[in-house]
Protein backbone atom coordinates (compact mmCIF):
# COMPACT_ATOMS: atom_id res chain seq x y z
CA UNK A 1 0.00 0.00 0.00
CA UNK A 2 1.44 3.12 -1.07
CA UNK A 3 1.82 6.11 1.90
CA UNK A 4 0.10 9.00 1.77
CA UNK A 5 1.70 12.49 1.40
CA UNK A 6 0.76 15.13 4.02
CA UNK A 7 -1.89 17.30 1.86
CA UNK A 8 -0.81 20.74 0.44
CA UNK A 9 -3.37 22.63 2.52
CA UNK A 10 -1.67 21.25 5.84
CA UNK A 11 1.43 22.86 4.16
CA UNK A 12 -0.79 26.00 3.48
CA UNK A 13 -1.86 26.07 7.46
CA UNK A 14 1.91 26.13 8.81
CA UNK A 15 2.57 29.16 6.88
CA UNK A 16 0.06 31.27 7.76
CA UNK A 17 0.81 33.43 10.55
CA UNK A 18 -1.90 32.53 13.66
CA UNK A 19 -3.31 35.20 15.78
CA UNK A 20 -4.24 35.09 19.17
CA UNK A 21 -7.29 33.50 19.10
CA UNK A 22 -5.94 30.51 17.11
CA UNK A 23 -7.71 31.96 13.73
CA UNK A 24 -5.00 33.24 11.09
CA UNK A 25 -3.60 36.89 11.10
CA UNK A 26 -4.11 38.51 7.54
CA UNK A 27 -4.05 42.28 5.85
CA UNK A 28 -7.02 43.37 3.83
CA UNK A 29 -5.90 44.85 0.73
CA UNK A 30 -9.02 46.02 0.33
CA UNK A 31 -12.20 46.54 2.20
CA UNK A 32 -14.18 43.85 3.25
CA UNK A 33 -18.13 45.13 4.55
CA UNK A 34 -17.91 43.89 7.88
CA UNK A 35 -14.85 42.83 8.60
CA UNK A 36 -12.14 45.77 8.26
CA UNK A 37 -10.89 48.57 5.52
CA UNK A 38 -7.80 48.35 3.84
CA UNK A 39 -4.75 48.13 5.26
CA UNK A 40 -6.03 46.29 8.36
CA UNK A 41 -4.68 43.23 10.32
CA UNK A 42 -7.54 41.03 10.83
CA UNK A 43 -7.65 37.78 12.41
CA UNK A 44 -10.38 34.83 10.76
CA UNK A 45 -10.85 31.85 10.49
CA UNK A 46 -8.48 29.41 8.16
CA UNK A 47 -11.46 28.36 5.44
CA UNK A 48 -12.71 32.09 5.10
CA UNK A 49 -9.29 33.50 4.55
CA UNK A 50 -8.16 30.28 2.13
CA UNK A 51 -11.67 30.02 0.15
CA UNK A 52 -12.23 33.47 0.20
CA UNK A 53 -10.69 36.13 0.78
CA UNK A 54 -6.91 35.26 -0.28
CA UNK A 55 -8.53 33.75 -3.95
CA UNK A 56 -10.45 36.76 -4.48
CA UNK A 57 -7.27 39.17 -3.74
CA UNK A 58 -9.01 41.10 -1.03
CA UNK A 59 -6.46 40.18 1.31
CA UNK A 60 -2.67 38.74 2.21
CA UNK A 61 -0.38 37.19 4.93
CA UNK A 62 0.29 39.44 7.17
CA UNK A 63 4.11 39.55 7.76
CA UNK A 64 6.22 42.39 9.13
CA UNK A 65 7.24 43.49 5.64
CA UNK A 66 3.97 43.80 4.91
CA UNK A 67 3.09 46.04 7.67
CA UNK A 68 5.95 47.85 7.13
CA UNK A 69 4.87 48.84 3.64
CA UNK A 70 1.10 49.87 4.98
CA UNK A 71 2.36 51.92 7.54
CA UNK A 72 5.02 54.06 5.08
CA UNK A 73 1.56 54.13 2.29
CA UNK A 74 -1.12 54.69 4.97
CA UNK A 75 -1.66 58.19 3.77
CA UNK A 76 -1.77 57.92 0.37
CA UNK A 77 -3.87 54.96 0.50
CA UNK A 78 -6.18 57.36 2.71
CA UNK A 79 -6.25 59.95 -0.03
CA UNK A 80 -7.38 57.12 -2.53
CA UNK A 81 -10.26 55.69 -0.10
CA UNK A 82 -11.24 59.48 0.32
CA UNK A 83 -10.81 59.80 -3.91
CA UNK A 84 -13.05 56.95 -4.24
CA UNK A 85 -15.63 58.00 -1.39
CA UNK A 86 -16.55 61.26 -3.14
CA UNK A 87 -17.13 59.66 -6.60
CA UNK A 88 -19.08 57.31 -4.67
CA UNK A 89 -21.06 60.45 -3.26
CA UNK A 90 -21.35 62.00 -6.52
CA UNK A 91 -23.28 58.64 -8.09
CA UNK A 92 -25.58 58.96 -5.15
CA UNK A 93 -26.28 62.47 -6.13
CA UNK A 94 -27.01 61.55 -9.50
CA UNK A 95 -28.97 58.23 -8.14
CA UNK A 96 -31.14 60.59 -6.13
CA UNK A 97 -31.72 62.16 -9.16
CA UNK A 98 -33.44 59.53 -10.56
CA UNK A 99 -36.95 58.29 -11.26
CA UNK A 100 -37.09 55.02 -13.46
CA UNK A 101 -40.34 53.09 -14.49
CA UNK A 102 -40.84 49.73 -14.60
CA UNK A 103 -43.95 48.09 -16.17
CA UNK A 104 -45.83 45.38 -14.64
CA UNK A 105 -48.63 43.29 -15.30
CA UNK A 106 -51.44 43.93 -12.63
CA UNK A 107 -54.82 43.23 -11.89
CA UNK A 108 -57.68 45.98 -11.60
CA UNK A 109 -57.08 46.31 -7.58
CA UNK A 110 -53.25 47.70 -8.46
CA UNK A 111 -51.58 43.84 -7.29
CA UNK A 112 -49.15 42.62 -9.38
CA UNK A 113 -49.38 39.24 -11.03
CA UNK A 114 -45.39 38.60 -9.89
CA UNK A 115 -43.82 41.26 -8.24
CA UNK A 116 -40.75 43.89 -9.36
CA UNK A 117 -37.16 42.89 -7.22
CA UNK A 118 -33.52 43.98 -7.38
CA UNK A 119 -32.59 42.21 -11.02
CA UNK A 120 -35.81 44.69 -12.51
CA UNK A 121 -34.47 47.68 -10.92
CA UNK A 122 -30.83 46.97 -12.13
CA UNK A 123 -32.36 46.41 -15.62
CA UNK A 124 -33.99 49.79 -15.73
CA UNK A 125 -30.78 51.65 -13.77
CA UNK A 126 -28.24 50.47 -16.52
CA UNK A 127 -30.69 51.24 -19.51
CA UNK A 128 -30.72 55.05 -17.18
CA UNK A 129 -26.82 54.61 -17.55
CA UNK A 130 -25.89 53.21 -13.79
CA UNK A 131 -23.97 50.07 -13.44
CA UNK A 132 -24.79 48.22 -10.70
CA UNK A 133 -25.21 44.98 -8.72
CA UNK A 134 -28.32 43.61 -7.70
CA UNK A 135 -27.02 43.28 -4.14
CA UNK A 136 -26.43 46.90 -3.97
CA UNK A 137 -30.18 47.58 -4.37
CA UNK A 138 -32.09 46.93 -0.59
CA UNK A 139 -35.36 46.44 -0.65
CA UNK A 140 -37.32 45.18 2.43
CA UNK A 141 -39.76 42.87 0.03
CA UNK A 142 -40.30 42.28 -3.26
CA UNK A 143 -42.83 45.18 -4.82
CA UNK A 144 -46.24 43.83 -5.06
CA UNK A 145 -48.30 46.70 -5.78
CA UNK A 146 -48.47 49.43 -8.15
CA UNK A 147 -47.13 52.87 -6.76
CA UNK A 148 -44.28 55.08 -6.39
CA UNK A 149 -41.40 53.35 -4.26
CA UNK A 150 -38.08 54.81 -2.56
CA UNK A 151 -35.39 52.06 -3.33
CA UNK A 152 -32.22 52.49 -1.01
CA UNK A 153 -28.79 51.63 -3.13
CA UNK A 154 -25.53 50.10 -0.90
CA UNK A 155 -22.46 52.29 -2.97
CA UNK A 156 -20.44 52.01 -0.12
CA UNK A 157 -19.70 51.11 3.37
CA UNK A 158 -20.25 54.63 4.03
CA UNK A 159 -22.78 55.81 1.19
CA UNK A 160 -26.28 55.17 0.54
CA UNK A 161 -28.56 56.20 -2.61
CA UNK A 162 -32.06 56.69 -2.84
CA UNK A 163 -33.97 55.55 -6.35
CA UNK A 164 -37.57 56.88 -6.67
CA UNK A 165 -39.44 53.91 -8.22
CA UNK A 166 -42.70 53.88 -10.21
CA UNK A 167 -44.24 50.60 -10.76
CA UNK A 168 -46.60 50.98 -13.63
CA UNK A 169 -49.44 48.69 -15.28
CA UNK A 170 -48.33 47.40 -18.38
CA UNK A 171 -49.90 49.44 -21.43
CA UNK A 172 -51.28 46.93 -23.86
CA UNK A 173 -52.68 46.81 -27.13
CA UNK A 174 -56.55 46.58 -26.06
CA UNK A 175 -56.20 49.59 -23.43
CA UNK A 176 -54.14 51.97 -26.19
CA UNK A 177 -56.99 51.31 -28.25
CA UNK A 178 -59.77 52.49 -25.99
CA UNK A 179 -57.76 55.79 -25.15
Amino acid sequence: MPTSTPRKRDQTFKRLPKGENGGVQLLLIHNVEHLGRQGDIVEVKPGFALNFLLPQGLATVATDHHKRMVDKHREKLRAIELEKLSEFRKQADELGKQSITIEANANDEGHLYGSVGPHEIVDSLKAAGFTLATDQIRLEGPLKELGLYTVKVHLHSEVDASVKVWVVPTVTADMAGKE
